[in-house]
Order: C-alpha cells, then sequence, then structure tokens
C-alpha cells in the first residue's frame, strides 16, 4: 500500500522515499529506455548470428571475436536487460540494482562493438549512461536544503 505524506512524496512497500515525481519519472524512462534497447540489443544478435551483410568485420581489431559469438553475447544480454526492463516497469525491487549492472555490461559490450555498428553503438552507449544515472537518481528526501 501507498501512503502520501505532507510534502506529496509517496512510500512504497520496498521502503524507498521518492525525493520528487521527477525521479519516479526518470525510473519510468530508464525502464521504457531499457525494454526498447534489450529489444534492439535481441535483433542486432540475430542480425550477427544470421553473419548479415549489415556488419563490416574491421581488420586487425584489438577485441576481434566472431561475429555469431558477438551476436550471441547481444541476444543474451538484450533478453536479460529488456527482462529487467519489463520488471522495473512492475515495480520489483530488485530490478533496480540489476539494471544498472546490465546497462554497464551493455556499455562495455556497445564499446567494443564500435567497430562494427559505430552509430548504433555510440547511441546505446549514451541510452545505458542515462539509465544508469537515472537508476542511481536520489530516492530519500536529502538533509542538504
Amino acid at each position: 500500500m501507498a501512503s502520501s505524506n505532507v510534502t506529496g512524496t509517496r512510500r512504497h512497500r520496498a521502503g524507498w522515499e521518492a525525493e520528487s515525481p521527477w525521479a519516479t519519472s526518470w525510473t519510468a524512462a530508464a525502464a521504457a529506455l531499457m525494454t526498447f534497447g534489450g529489444i534492439m540489443a535481441i535483433f542486432q544478435g540475430i542480425a550477427a548470428i544470421a553473419q548479415d551483410d549489415v556488419f563490416v568485420a574491421t581488420p586487425d581489431y584489438t577485441y576481434q571475436f566472431n561475429l555469431t559469438g558477438w551476436g550471441w553475447l547481444h541476444l543474451i544480454l538484450g533478453a536479460l536487460v529488456t527482462a529487467a526492463g519489463i520488471a522495473l516497469f512492475r515495480g520489483a525491487a530488485w530490478a533496480r540494482a540489476v539494471g544498472i549492472t546490465l546497462a554497464g555490461l551493455s556499455m562495455i559490450a556497445n564499446f567494443v562493438w564500435l567497430p562494427y555498428y559505430p552509430v548504433w553503438s555510440t547511441v546505446l552507449i549514451v541510452i545505458d549512461g542515462f539509465i544508469i544515472w537515472a537508476l542511481c537518481a536520489p530516492r530519500r528526501g536529502s538533509s542538504a536544503t
């Protein structure tokens, strides 16, 4: 059960208290971006597994990996990010920490994926950075005013 106090913040079952409606809105935006980014990573993984002509392999790349291996990595990571995003929408307490961890892993995966698909990788790195920021936003009223 949620209850309101005089200042207009809401206390939820998990015990966290949103500092403002903006904190809750950023969490919802992060959940939406996680779901969207996860679905796109799944499609990216499927395309790489299928050896699609969309990707160009760069010779002498330090993190050179078999394109099928990258595809499986993106497919699995995308499925996990999508599941965490949906769980975050549903209010699961574990989804915040898992979302931060998965967004960090997704940032790393997209960084080493840069030579294969630079524009999309850069976009996903920025989105993952926003997700981490939104999920780490303070949830309790701060004592500094």
